[in-house]
């Protein structure tokens, strides 16, 4: 009879067992965001290991930014990043505001320009064809988190004029007041490191690496209607997404 092969367990090495457990109390509220953690040697003599086995265990949760170090301080409890799904088309506020964030935004400059070649192509008009351009520095909890470029037709950056891009979102202003239905957006991702602009208004060091994203969403009728490039500080704001092995599979949606 042939013998059935049963994979072994093996049991975490010692550092893993550490990192976990460490983790546990970040996540579950037992260290507080900015809270002093132990010293190396009192975790080490805690967990009866040796301070190397706790130094790698240290190492790994602050690559996964759940801690940072100051040297000659200690090591404490990082604020997680704010986070926003891509599961749906919806604006920055409408995915900040339920999760208990406090949002402002900063308008930058709202006016009129000739269409690039790009911004054209996007949206579907001549080059030199007016079009709106609006800049906003996105605030999360009075921080400076993204600066946002939206592009848009004239006639719909004329009437966004009269709202109050300060607290509202460009999608729910076009769709509440305006009822313009939207539909889906194209993405793209990639990243950049901040120029002297950017970092003035993220209050950030230049050359910074940032999260650039390019947004162009269309109506529900499949019109290009909104094009965006969208800078986030890496170090405050992530994206999250769920895919799924094979094609029309159920994703889910990610656990927070």
């Amino acid at each position: 009879m042939d013998t059935v092969f049963k994979p072994v367990e093996l049991p975490l090495p010692l550092y893993a067992q550490i990192k976990e457990t460490l983790r546990e109390r970040i996540l579950n509220g037992s260290y507080k965001v900015h809270a002093q953690l132990p010293s190396e040697s009192e975790i080490s003599t805690q967990f009866k290991v040796s301070r190397i086995t706790v130094r790698q265990a240290l190492n790994d949760l602050q690559k996964e930014g759940l801690i940072f170090k100051i040297p000659g301080k200690g090591t404490f409890v990082a604020k997680p990043k704010a986070f926003q799904q891509l599961t749906q088309l919806e604006g920055f506020a409408e995915a900040m505001l339920p999760m208990g964030y406090e949002i402002y935004n900063k308008v930058i400059s709202h006016k009129f320009i000739p269409a690039s070649p790009t911004v054209a192509e996007k949206l579907g008009l001549a080059v030199g064809q007016t079009v709106t351009e609006i800049k906003r520095v996105r605030f999360l909890n009075r921080e400076p988190v993204s600066v946002e470029i939206t592009y848009l037709p004239e006639a719909i950056g004329e009437k966004l004029r009269k709202a109050d891009l300060a607290s509202r979102d460009i999608f729910l202003v076009m769709e509440n007041d305006y009822g313009i239905a939207l539909g889906h957006a194209d993405l793209q991702i990639d990243a950049m490191l901040a120029d002297p602009q950017l970092a003035l208004h993220l209050a950030i060091p230049e050359g910074t690496a940032l999260l650039r994203l390019e947004r162009l969403t269309h109506t529900a009728d499949g019109q290009p209607l909104d094009f965006e490039y969208l800078y986030f500080r890496g170090d405050a704001f992530q994206y999250r997404l769920r895919i799924a092995r094979h094609p029309g599979e159920p994703a889910g949606h990610l656990e927070n």
